[in-house]
């Protein structure tokens, strides 16, 4: 008999305005608005029914591996947690307590700590593989929802809501979030052109380094509970960021955006202390003089890839001034689906 194999692919995203208002308790309190988009690089999971009693988890390019006797609930360690959660979820709730015999096998076109929400999307991937295998009755927002709540509650991770989001739904939208878990998705209908001319002046830049989001909104959150007057108010300032990237992407006022990106950058690093450091500060800086007109850290900061906005004919002056920081610069075209599953 044909072994059932399905693989699902999710998309990573670029979070390009109100990054951070989407992470409780400010989401809460005040209301959260965040504008991403999806992009062609994805991270995938293929799952696997087995024919004798084991469980077997592994992360191919990070080369990790997990292998245990048949079992109703995993111990969460350091070894493999989203998959462990995920599976511990997937069991109590939607398999009757049963132990389910699996090889759950995944890997990531950017690494982790990079700032495209990998971690998360990465959980939306494996979650939307066992929804095809299982036929669970659920669309994209409780696939968000599920992936939010193994996440942030059953695993206790620091962070915010967005990536979900943008890994269930695909393409560009404008994200509302709201105290009680309720959170609005808004599709952007955006002409081919807008978006054609967007991509051609945006330059998407990896640092090197990646780094841990989760001490940055750790940070981030303290300082909303403290009630921060300079971190409450750069994340209104945030807020309002999201609805100017998306007035001016609907109208296809793409000669505004580098302007959005900067005057978002400013109040992002006032949220938190290691938002930017001296060695993002100054590629920023050489990058703004050498023709970049805006850009930003994607993610929670800190590392990982950042994007620049310029006049697209002079992308070659930019590349070429940044050579010296040893990082890199990666292709990637805007992509229009949310996870996307198949069988063999």
């Amino acid at each position: 008999m044909a072994k059932t194999i399905i693989r699902c692919k999710a998309p990573l995203r670029l979070g390009l305005a109100g990054g951070g208002t989407d992470v409780s308790p400010y989401s809460d309190l005040y209301g959260g608005s965040v504008l991403n988009a999806t992009i062609d690089m994805y991270t995938y999971t293929t799952i696997e029914l087995l024919d004798e009693p084991k469980i077997i988890f592994e992360a191919l390019e990070r080369n990790e591996r997990f292998e245990a006797p048949l079992a109703e609930k995993l111990e969460i360690d350091s070894c493999l947690p989203l998959h462990k959660g995920i599976y511990n979820r997937i069991i109590r709730d939607f398999h009757s307590g049963k132990a389910i015999p699996i090889k759950i096998m995944t890997h990531s076109d950017a690494p982790a700590g990079s700032g495209l929400g990998s971690s998360s999307t990465l959980v939306v991937s494996i979650l939307r593989a066992f929804q095809e295998l299982l036929n669970l009755p659920f669309g994209e927002y409780e696939l968000a929802h599920l992936a939010y709540e193994i996440e942030r509650l059953d695993l206790k991770m620091a962070g915010g809501k967005q990536d979900q989001y943008a890994a269930a739904f695909g393409g560009f939208n404008f994200i509302e979030f709201y105290k009680d878990d309720k959170v609005i998705v808004n599709p952007l209908r955006m002409k081919p052109k807008n978006i054609n001319e967007f991509q051609y002046n945006l330059l998407l830049y990896y640092t090197g380094t990646s780094r841990l989001s989760a001490e940055i909104i750790k940070n981030q959150v303290k300082n909303v509970q403290d009630k921060k007057r300079q971190s409450i108010e750069a994340m209104h300032k945030l807020k309002e960021q999201a609805i100017m990237m998306k007035e001016a992407l609907l109208k296809g006022e793409v000669d505004k955006i580098g302007g959005i990106l900067d005057y978002g950058w400013k109040y992002k690093k006032e949220i938190s202390g290691n938002i930017t450091n001296p060695l993002i500060d100054e590629l920023y800086e050489t990058a703004l003089q050498n023709g970049a007109i805006g850009g930003k850290v994607t993610g929670a900061g800190g590392g990982g890839f950042m994007m620049l906005y310029c006049n697209g004919l002079r992308r070659f002056e930019i590349i070429e001034s940044l050579e010296k920081f040893g990082g890199r610069f990666v292709d990637f075209q805007f992509s229009e689906n949310g996870a996307e599953v198949w069988r063999i």
